[in-house]
């Protein structure tokens, strides 16, 4: 299967691939991936740390006004919107999840600003659990540039891939696009002279 092989291939070359979203805890990383829509992974590392240090856990959030934790988020964008999410999602963890944050797909998809990729993030990375593929900007479109999908919204291209790539494979696979993505099938300036799939890729244009 030419999945396999992708995997084969990915695997080798980006043998120390993980989440790029410093934390160190569940909690943190729910902060950081939340902050991470529509931002780079090295701004949001920048931000989360101050961030993490004057905001050790929920209730931290919930202590300061809206419009304080705007100006402590501003850089990563959509900063009003995400800091509504933040205080929502804190709100809900202290009040129905006893201040932990939760350990299933459906529990998280509660929480504000969670959607699919952000709760498959936190499952996989914080507690290793394969409750599906995260997909990102790099993984959407690489995946659509092998040929293994041919969908166009995340939860269409996650369910593609969920069933081509092996369960074992759910947490580190975006792991392996992501690391491609940004070093060598760059969106602008595609190294496919470079790249290691360039001859099963369907969209290649190395010689």
């Amino acid at each position: 299967m030419r999945t396999r092989e992708v995997i084969k291939r990915l695997r080798k070359a980006y043998p120390d691939a993980h989440c790029a979203l410093d934390h160190s805890n569940a909690f943190e990383l729910l902060i950081a991936t939340i902050l991470s829509a529509q931002c780079t992974d090295a701004r949001v590392n920048i931000v989360t740390a101050d961030l993490f240090r004057k905001y050790r856990g929920p209730a931290d959030y919930l202590k300061v006004p809206q419009t304080e934790l705007e100006k402590d988020i501003h850089s990563t964008g959509f900063f009003r919107n995400k800091a509504k999410n933040i205080q929502m999602a804190c709100s809900r963890i202290l009040e129905v999840y006893n201040g932990e944050v939760p350990t299933n797909m459906d529990d998280l998809l509660t929480l504000g600003g969670v959607a699919r990729k952000t709760a498959n993030v936190v499952l996989g990375n914080a507690f290793g659990i394969a409750s599906g593929v995260v997909v990102d900007t790099h993984v959407s479109r690489i995946s659509q540039l092998l040929g293994l999908t041919s969908e166009k919204t995340p939860e269409k291209i996650e369910r593609d891939l969920s069933e081509l790539v092996p369960k074992k494979d759910w947490i580190l696979f975006p792991h392996w696009m992501i690391h491609h993505g940004r070093q060598v099938c760059i969106a602008r300036r595609p190294q496919c002279h470079i790249c290691v799939l360039s001859d099963i890729c369907l969209s290649s244009n190395a010689i």
